[in-house]
């Protein structure tokens, strides 16, 4: 996939192109029902797939007092969508000045002068430009004067839940991470580097490793049945996210005990694929009953784990620690 930064890199227009826009914050299956349809139109000219999103999320600028925990890093979502086999992903930087384009010069602009759209597709409720006065009906009135055609793409959903990324963010947030899978397509992950931390878990038995993220969406406080990939190996954990409130911490930490496995970690990066909750957070009277309640976490947590994978690709196959460890890109 090549990706463009700005809109001044797209030297000349692109051909015969198949072009959606929009934020795809989680790049969920609605978002990947759409990156379908794109590929299939851009197929039938002998074109190509654009994709036209914009760095940093638009509500990160326009709704700054209100706060917005994005499900997927720039990194994470650039990953997914070259895993749903786009040809090209065009990244603009959005600020203020950027947020005051009518809608209608965005098209001319970007859409019409720079790519050369020929077929546009969009989401059912997506709206941009000043005033979020680009919509359907507005698009489809400059399509039959610039020469393109737009299809608006109905909701998709499991018949209860229509998949959004408010959907995921509402679920993840509640720490239903089973249910956030079901709308992603694959498991909710989060990747970080592991650095030191308070140590306590070694003294009990069941030393941890703190995992520092740049993720803006983290699960709410509790224990969580986990797979790993460090490296190319994929192991199994018990994670714990919250304060450590026997301990009496005021800051959150996401731990990770990892099952049958005794190496130093510090420094390396690590990503947590977050199968299933077990448990809410809970202050325990004393270090003994933490510790038996850590311990009877573990047994659950291999008996969840034992048959599970973590699933992280379009297709929805399995993930492959070993197929780009470096960035934790499906395959």
């Amino acid at each position: 996939m090549v990706i463009y930064r700005s809109i001044s890199e797209i030297r000349e227009k692109l051909r015969h192109p198949a072009v959606t826009i929009g934020n795809f914050d989680g790049v969920h299956l609605g978002h990947r029902e759409i990156f379908r349809r794109v590929r299939e139109l851009a197929r039938e000219t002998g074109g190509v797939s654009v994709v036209v999103t914009f760095v940093p999320h638009p509500l990160k600028v326009v709704s700054a007092h209100r706060e917005v925990r994005l499900i997927t890093t720039s990194r994470e979502k650039e990953a997914l969508i070259e895993g749903s086999g786009i040809d090209y992903l065009l990244e603009i930087p959005f600020d203020r000045a950027f947020a005051a384009v009518p809608a209608a010069e965005f098209v001319e602009r970007v859409l019409v002068d720079a790519i050369g759209v020929e077929r546009l597709v969009i989401g059912y409720d997506y709206a941009f430009g000043r005033g979020r006065e680009g919509d359907v009906g507005l698009l489809r009135d400059l399509g039959k004067r610039f020469g393109y055609t737009v299809e608006e793409l109905q909701p998709i959903s499991d018949g209860s839940t229509v998949y959004s990324s408010t959907a995921v963010r509402r679920m993840v947030s509640a720490g239903d991470v089973a249910g956030a899978s079901l709308v992603l397509g694959r498991h909710f992950a989060i990747t970080g580097k592991v650095v030191h931390g308070h140590e306590r878990g070694r003294g009990l038995g069941f030393p941890t490793a703190n995992i520092e993220t740049e993720k803006d969406l983290i699960p709410s406080a509790g224990v969580y049945a986990v797979k790993v990939c460090l490296g190319e190996q994929l192991l199994d954990g018990a994670c714990n996210i919250g304060a450590n409130p026997t301990f009496g911490n005021a800051r959150l930490s996401i731990e990770v005990f990892l099952l049958d496995f005794d190496e130093d970690l510090y420094g390396r990066e690590i990503t947590l694929f977050f199968i299933e909750r077990l448990r809410g957070e809970k202050r325990f009277a004393g270090l003994g009953e933490l510790k038996d309640a850590i311990a009877a976490d573990v047994v659950r947590c291999r008996e969840i784990l034992k048959d599970a994978r973590p699933v992280e690709s379009e297709s929805g196959g399995d993930w492959d620690c070993a197929a780009r460890p470096e960035t934790g890109r499906p395959v």
